[in-house]
């Protein structure tokens, strides 16, 4: 049987140990130009960010000046995969890069902020509920329509932003009447909760991929059809205590609570993955508005969850 040749062993090194991501011959014969070739497909563009580094959910297409027809594609786990055509050479305008996913996404934070504090001043108290349910069903099908699109459409996603923003401001006003302070608390506990995944998933190396991605998939999905059934149900008169809120809630509500940040912070791992995997594969520029909304739905996903969550120890 033949043994893995040293260049193999440093292969397996700069693909991080996956020897999933490139088959690596394991004879010894191998010349100079064959290990030059195999070392050519391997290399990433480095990230180049004087940001703090940010190191899937949607695929991203990126450009390959080396491959034949310059494009091709990332699953969700980061891995390439050609498009098997040969398309004519095309202009590239720019590239991917933290700098552009962080700011983008401040622009939709701070849109998003406007328009909850539009929301929590001018909303009468009697209109708050029709808002923020209302809301909660157009952001719904807004995150639908951006998710499904094939190519970012900047002014959906700045629309979700503005639709999501009333809605959140509606929702919180409720809450803080119910509970004083509790919308701070969120907030602060949201975006603590976001620095220490990103922690996990830079200096631990924590990741979600494969079938774990997947599994993470499916029970979003579940999650988010199941949380839509309970809606329509409140509507008959039928509460089935999914999505309570308070000290009374009972053990229902604190399991799709649980779940809900579990799955969140998930879908964060799965948000930086996807902006790692496009920076260092030189994704075009646009497509730093879908890693913004992508982190953006989680977020708003997250503090709405741990809004819940602290209404549990409130009376």
């Amino acid at each position: 049987m033949a043994t893995a040749s040293p260049f193999a062993a440093w292969l397996l090194f700069e693909t991080r140990g996956d020897p999933s991501l490139v088959s690596v011959p394991t004879s010894n014969k191998m010349t100079r130009t064959s290990r030059m070739a195999v070392a050519m497909t391997i290399r990433r563009t480095p990230v180049r960010s004087n940001n703090p580094v940010l190191t899937g959910r949607n695929a991203v297409t990126y450009y390959n000046p080396n491959q034949q027809g310059g494009y091709a594609q990332t699953d969700s786990v980061g891995y390439q995969t050609s498009y098997g055509y040969t398309p004519q050479p095309q202009q590239v305008t720019g590239r991917m890069t933290i700098d552009d996913v962080i700011t983008k996404t401040a622009i939709l934070m701070l849109t998003l902020v406007a328009a909850a504090g539009v929301s929590w001043i001018l909303v009468p108290a009697n209109l708050l509920y029709p808002v923020a349910i209302v809301g909660s069903l157009v952001a719904f099908v807004s995150v639908m329509l951006v998710s499904m699109r094939q190519k970012v459409s900047v002014p959906f996603v700045f629309a979700y932003a503005i639709i999501e923003g009333l809605m959140l401001g509606a929702w919180s006003k409720i809450f803080n009447y119910m509970y004083p302070g509790i919308v701070l608390q969120a907030v602060i506990g949201t975006f603590i909760s976001a620095f220490v995944v990103l922690a996990a998933y830079h200096f631990l190396g924590l990741r979600v991929r494969g079938r774990m991605a997947k599994v993470v998939v499916v029970s979003i999905i579940a999650y988010a059809v199941v949380s839509l059934i309970n809606l329509i149900l409140i509507f008959t008169g039928v509460n089935l205590g999914w999505m309570a809120i308070g000290a009374n809630a009972g053990p229902l509500a604190w399991l799709s609570a649980a779940l809900g940040v579990v799955l969140a912070a998930a879908s964060l791992l799965m948000d930086f993955d996807v902006i790692e995997v496009g920076v260092r594969n030189g994704a075009p520029e646009s497509e730093s508005w879908r890693s913004a909304f992508g982190l953006l739905v989680t977020m708003v996903w997250l503090y709405t969850t741990l809004l819940r969550i602290l209404s549990f120890f409130r009376n």
